[in-house]
């Protein structure tokens, strides 16, 4: 599995990697890795960099959540938002294109940093989907709860209490529909975000239709993340000052010996890391994405393990299902957001 390959090469080597656990929401998977590995090396990043981070991390909360809501619909037969949310979702993987050059598995988080900064053009299409998103999500709104199909199927299916869920692990939205307010954006807080204002919706019923909920409430919050990194952002940095560990920008490695010799060795060889073990856990919008990394010293890690939202929530299912229809099984396993590639690991 891909804990093992982590074994197998450098830290830097598996970025990529990452990308293939949620092939939905790639950008997450990067985060969450590099966040691990920036702690077992104690690296501070610029403040650039941090809210770059940020601000893609929330349009990937966006994405991630559009692509529940249109096949969650389209899978229990309310099938017109599909063709909505998929319309949207297609402007910001076509950002993701202009900026990292692919669309899915993106590989844009660095250690210590980003690949690449956005461009005067990329910032402005930024800001007028931030201008044209927020009526669209009302749209959503409309097609869903005025159709009787959606309330139906929706409504009182999959119901686990506040106990029962944190019993099992759960997280995100699934454990914040049964009303438990637990957030890591909020509660250890990261990157850009302790200097951004949102709200962390928590549903009251634990059925499907407050996680649907929860998510329309996520990416009206998210469009205020997103608007308030691009006030607060000023120029500088996008990577660490930290040679031994983060890589060169790309044009000095086509211009000078050094830096092409710096890649180099990062990627064959690795950067000495402390021995000693570490958690670090990413708020995703599945839930508690957490790499733990155990290691020993040198360029590999000796253990990796990966908490995927996926997997965990996969285990409340029997629970979940249970006195329920054969027909609602398709509700209750699409109300997790779940991606095979997180659950075999």
């Amino acid at each position: 599995g891909v804990e093992k390959l982590a074994e197998g090469g450098t830290y830097h080597q598996f970025i990529p990697h990452t990308d293939r656990l949620d092939y939905v929401c790639a950008m997450y998977n990067n985060f969450a890795y590099c966040r691990a590995v920036e702690k077992l090396m104690d690296i501070t990043l610029p403040d650039r960099a941090e809210y770059l981070r940020t601000l893609v991390a929330e349009v990937q909360r966006i994405i991630g959540h559009l692509f529940w809501l249109g096949t969650q619909a389209l899978d229990i037969g309310a099938m017109t938002v599909f063709f909505y949310t998929f319309r949207d979702r297609e402007i910001l993987l076509d950002w993701f294109d202009e900026l990292c050059g692919a669309r899915l598995t993106t590989s844009w988080y660095r250690i210590g940093g980003v690949e690449r900064d956005f461009t005067p053009s990329l910032t402005e299409k930024v800001q007028k989907f931030l201008d044209y998103f927020p009526p669209k999500i009302e749209e959503y709104v409309v097609f869903l709860e005025k159709n009787r199909i959606w309330l139906a199927r929706t409504r009182g299916v999959a119901v686990i209490s506040a106990e029962d869920a944190l019993s099992f692990g759960l997280s995100g939205p699934t454990l914040r529909g049964s009303g438990v307010d637990y957030d890591l954006r909020k509660y250890e807080p990261y990157s850009a975000y302790p200097k951004c204002e949102f709200s962390v919706p928590v549903g009251k019923n634990g059925d499907t239709f407050d996680r649907y909920w929860i998510r329309i409430e996520e990416m009206r919050e998210s469009v205020k993340i997103v608007q308030q990194c691009l006030e607060q952002m000023e120029p500088g940095p996008i990577m660490a000052d930290v040679p031994s560990v983060t890589l060169p920008p790309k044009d000095r490695v086509f211009t000078n010996l050094e830096s092409m010799i710096q890649q180099f060795k990062l990627f064959s060889q690795g950067f000495d890391a402390p021995a000693g073990e570490i958690y670090c856990g990413t708020e995703a919008h599945k839930g508690e994405l957490g790499f733990y990394i155990v290691s020993t010293g040198g360029g590999r890690p000796y253990r990796l393990k990966i908490r995927a939202p996926s997997f965990i929530h996969m285990g409340a299912f029997d629970y979940m299902a249970k006195g329920y229809m054969i027909a609602d099984a398709v509700t209750i396993f699409g109300t997790y957001d779940i991606v095979m590639g997180e659950c075999d690991r």
